[in-house]
Order: structure tokens, then C-alpha cells, then sequence
């Protein structure tokens, strides 16, 4: 699990403006997903505050600071600067005055501005640190986005998974991950695949090597990121194994306790994995838009069963 961001990482993904250079925030880190505007703190109120928050000054907030007295400021800063507070992020072009940044400098706050909205700024920030804090596992798999579906393609080593995907990338869908796939839980229905830093757009192909897809089907064979809409299983064929073959109960498997839609599909020799997993993405898109192809089938069965033997009894 993620339990941390650098604030230096924070800093260049929000483009923020250090205002305190001075200060080293090499070391410092984020640890919440949580934001918070200090309204009441600047009133004097600091019960319950949550000072491990990154810290938004906000135009009302701002605004607010007009009216009091120097020596009120100075009150104020010194005790919500005391609190080691990660950052203040000043927004909607407000800007901090000489006094503030002295006592920052004093007590190692580093603070940043941004010419953002508070609320647009605070929601993009939060989305973002959903995503980097949030409980992440690595897997081994293969991670393709087909036709807008994130598809994870999991097996045994040597079954085909990386060969699948190269067929996928040539037919026009774009890689995600090879070999590795770090999962993060970004809510309770979103799981996020990535690609570790190091193996970002390769894939490893026994017999040839590893191949640079970016390099050689360009850029728009890749992705950086994407959802985890469908797991497909590849196993050796089975002759004694039953297969699901209409498709009508869902099979699931789980991740950091989200719940994906699973099938698994037998390898036997002349079967094209691609175009398969295409079908897969496009008929689980389907299911999610509200046409069920097997469901179809299974309605019609039943009207024409019921059919026979109303005349039947006639």
C-alpha cells in the first residue's frame, strides 16, 4: 500500500509556484488523501485540526485575514505554522504577505501558490492523491485497453499472455502493462492498472527478447494508465473440465476487495487469442449497456418452448 507522495511530486503534477525556495522539501511527504481549507483555525479554533492536511487559502479565507489586525496575523500564522503542517497552497490569485512567509521560513512550511479556483484546484488535487495514496498490489499479467475496456490477461508464464497482447497492439489496441501490473483501489468500483517505471512499454517475447512497443507501433499503441473492466483467465485446454458455454452466471475474481467479472478460456492450439478477447471486451460493454447475448438466447428458448406447448395442447 501507497502510504505517502513526495510534496516535490505534488508540486510539479499541480504546477504549483514556490514562493519559499529556501526551504528543502526533499524529504517532506503527503500522507492523506484529505484537504483542508482553515477557516476555523484562522478564527483561533484548533481543536480537531487536521494539521497532517495539505492547507488550501482560499479567496474567503483570504479575504478574511483583510480585516484583522497585523498583530492578529501574527498571531494567527505562528500558531497554524507551529503545527508542521505539509504545505500552504495559496489559490484564485491570492498571494501571501511578507509576514506569513517569514514565519514559514521560520518554522520550515513551505508555501506554494496556484492561479487555479479553489474548488477546481482542491477536486483535481484530491482526485490525484486518490490515486497515488490508494492500496496497491502487483500481479503478474498482461494489462490491454481493447476497444475502451481495460482487459487483464492473467496465466501461467509461457501460455501466450504477451503474445496475445502484441496480436491486440497490431489490430489497433494499445498496451498497458507487460509482465507486471500494479493495481490500485481508487474507490470501492474503480480498479487502476499501471505499468512499473522500469518496464513501461515493453514487452518481453521468449525467443526474440524484449521488444520497445512504443518505438516500434508508435505512441498511439500505448497507455500509461487504465481501468480494470475484465480478467481473462488462460489455462491449458482440459478435456475433463466443463466449460461455461452460454455465459449466463457471472464468474468474479477479486482485487483489494473489488469484485471484477472473470472468465476463464481455455489454450488449445488454432484458437486466436485476439480476436477472442476482443469479443470479450465488446460483449462485456454490451452487458454493461443492458443487452445480454445470452440472456437473449435464453428468452427466445423460452418462447419458443412455451410456443410447442401451447400447441401441443391445442
Amino acid at each position: 500500500m501507497s502510504n505517502s507522495v513526495a510534496l516535490s511530486k505534488v508540486v510539479d503534477k499541480m504546477k504549483l509556484e514556490n514562493l519559499t525556495p529556501e526551504i528543502d522539501i526533499s524529504g517532506k511527504k503527503v500522507i492523506t488523501t484529505e484537504v483542508n481549507r482553515p477557516a476555523l483555525q484562522l478564527t483561533g479554533f484548533f481543536d480537531h485540526f487536521e494539521s497532517e492536511r495539505v492547507q488550501i487559502i482560499g479567496y474567503v479565507e483570504y479575504t478574511y485575514l483583510q480585516y484583522l489586525t497585523r498583530e492578529q496575523r501574527l498571531s494567527v500564522y505562528e500558531k497554524l505554522l507551529s503545527y508542521k503542517i505539509p504545505c500552504l497552497i495559496y489559490t484564485t490569485l491570492t498571494t501571501p504577505d511578507p509576514d506569513m512567509i517569514e514565519l514559514a521560513k521560520k518554522y520550515e512550511v513551505p508555501i506554494f501558490i496556484t492561479k487555479k479556483a479553489t474548488s477546481a484546484f482542491m477536486a483535481e488535487l484530491i482526485r490525484w492523491l486518490n490515486v497515488e495514496l490508494a492500496p496497491c498490489i502487483s500481479i503478474h499479467g498482461v494489462l490491454v485497453d481493447v476497444y475502451g475496456e481495460g482487459i487483464l490477461i492473467m496465466g501461467e508464464s509461457g501460455i501466450g499472455k504477451s503474445e496475445a497482447a502484441l496480436e491486440l497492439i497490431k489490430r489497433g489496441h494499445r498496451l498497458i502493462t507487460d509482465d507486471v501490473v500494479e493495481i490500485r483501489k481508487v474507490s470501492d468500483d474503480t480498479l487502476i492498472g499501471t505499468a512499473p517505471d522500469i518496464t513501461r512499454h515493453f514487452i518481453e517475447l521468449r525467443g526474440i527478447g524484449i521488444i520497445d512497443v512504443k518505438t516500434l507501433f508508435g505512441v498511439e499503441s500505448v497507455k500509461n494508465t487504465g481501468n480494470i473492466d475484465l480478467v481473462i483467465k488462460l489455462e491449458e485446454w482440459d478435456r475433463d473440465k466443463e466449460y461455461d458455454r452460454l455465459g449466463l452466471e457471472e464468474e468474479y475474481t477479486e482485487f483489494l476487495g473489488n469484485k471484477v467479472v472473470c472468465h476463464s478460456l481455455p489454450i488449445r492450439p488454432g484458437r486466436n487469442l485476439a480476436v477472442i478477447v476482443e469479443s470479450a471486451a465488446v460483449n462485456h460493454r454490451q452487458k454493461k449497456m443492458g443487452y445480454n447475448a445470452a440472456q437473449e438466447l435464453y428468452n427466445r428458448v423460452q418462447n419458443s418452448l412455451m410456443k410447442n406447448m401451447k400447441k401441443n395442447e391445442e
